[in-house]
């Protein structure tokens, strides 16, 4: 029964994964025509903020609320009710701390000033993914993926007509306001996806209680979520340095500002997206395997968690590899098709196999938390981020232009895969 839940949960999930993925493409290929390379690249430099934004903003409570739930001992409702405000409270600081450093951030650190709107504008967006994020983490965790997929299929196909209206409107302004939009056009995705799964709640047996939080239950999605967020905010703070690396040690090798935007945005925006299509593949295992991983483990059936493990790196494996040799033998036909653009296939080549341990890492990631190893999951993390933020300056020194930053991605993946398998090994041997 339980082979059979995971195999269904995972089925739903990557269907779901896949049609959003489709609509995300069809969302980046607009973007893309739309708002051209240079607009991308201005996006792409204020993304590794967004990411870290977010990372913070959720603060691990969906992955601890899926475990807590899951495991079943816990007044489930209570403990949603009671992270909604502590949730709030993090985005409203987040939210003024942003309109103080704004101009900080896009002047000093980006050295971008055409990104400042666009950074104001993300405090205003982070409340919404925090409060759908929440809620996604309870469905997770009662195995019920139907209400977290066609929230995401609604989410896509409303933020698409909202970017096909708004775009070229706010084009006419300038790019930075056509920047800042796309990322304002969350609100309307994230709000619909609010209401979706408000309406797939249950509603009955909600008692005054409820609404009262207690001090064992903040506890124990503390103990989950801190250790987390801490894994996310290092890889996130890794991802918000690496424009801001890029950008000062190639100016001073005498690189120009507008070649830096226009091959970070090839990289960020076209190489890497392509390469990562399989994640939603590799998300929806990684999503379905945290309850399964949760419940056995708590149980101490070791030998049925490492089973799912192995049988979840199977699966991965076995979307990955096909992929991986397709992105080799046609580069240009991806590139072409995707984003109407040959630029970055020596990227694209050179990523493709190094990618196929990225896809396993989800899951190995995944199944750490799942067993309340959410530090060593961090330590792997935070191995990645020092050792690609160091790279990324060392290469970026040697004149190799966007190549730094390639090969210290390159790198990183492949350590933090490797920790996270010996970390999984140790705990199940």
């Amino acid at each position: 029964m339980k082979k059979s839940k995971f195999i269904k949960s995972s089925i739903i999930l990557i269907i779901g994964g896949l049609i959003t993925k489709v609509l995300g493409m069809i969302i980046k290929i607009i973007i893309t025509r739309l708002i051209g390379t240079e607009g991308i690249g201005i996006y792409m430099m204020i993304s590794p903020t967004y990411m870290l934004l977010i990372s913070i903003c959720t603060f691990g409570f969906p992955i601890a609320i899926s475990k807590l739930v899951a495991e079943d001992k816990f007044n489930n409702k209570n403990i949603i009710l009671s992270i909604m405000p502590i949730s709030l409270i993090i985005n409203l600081i987040i939210m003024i701390l942003l309109f103080l450093f704004g101009n900080f951030i896009s002047n000093t650190l980006l050295h971008e000033p055409r990104t400042y709107y666009a950074i104001i504008v993300m405090g205003f967006v982070l409340p919404f993914i925090s409060i759908s994020s929440i809620i996604r983490g309870y469905f997770f965790g009662k195995e019920r993926m139907i209400p977290h997929v066609i929230s995401n299929i609604c989410e896509d196909i409303i933020r698409l007509v909202v970017l096909i209206i708004g775009i070229p409107i706010f084009l006419t302004q300038g790019i930075e306001y056509a920047v800042a939009f796309i990322v304002v056009s969350n609100i309307f995705s994230e709000l619909s996806s609010i209401i979706i799964l408000t309406l797939c709640l249950p509603k009955k047996n909600i008692k005054l209680n409820d609404f009262i939080p207690k001090k064992k239950n903040i506890k124990s999605v503390f103990d989950i979520s801190i250790p987390t967020t801490i894994g996310r905010l290092i890889g996130n703070i890794g991802y918000f340095l690496e424009p801001i690396i890029l950008t000062t040690v190639l100016l001073s090798m005498g690189y120009s500002n507008k070649y830096i935007v226009y091959e970070y945005g090839i990289v960020s925006g076209f190489v890497l997206p392509t390469l990562l299509l399989p994640s939603f593949f590799t998300g929806a295992i990684s999503q379905a395997l945290i309850p399964v991983i949760s419940k056995s483990y708590s149980n101490n059936n070791l030998k049925y968690t490492k089973n799912k493990i192995k049988q979840a790196i199977f699966i991965c494996l076995l979307i990955g590899i096909p992929v991986t040799i397709f992105f080799l033998l046609l580069p240009e036909f991806c590139l072409d098709f995707l984003y109407n653009t040959t630029e970055g296939v020596s990227y694209l080549r050179f990523l493709a196999p190094i990618c196929l341990m990225q896809y396993i890492q989800s899951p190995l990631t995944s199944s750490l938390q799942a067993m309340g190893k959410a530090k060593q999951a961090m330590h792997g993390t935070l191995i990645g981020m020092i050792s690609r933020t160091i790279l990324l300056f060392i290469l970026s020194s040697l004149k190799i232009g966007m190549w730094g930053l390639v090969i210290s991605t390159s790198i990183s993946i492949f350590l933090v895969t490797y920790h996270q398998y010996k970390e999984i090994k140790k705990v199940l041997k």
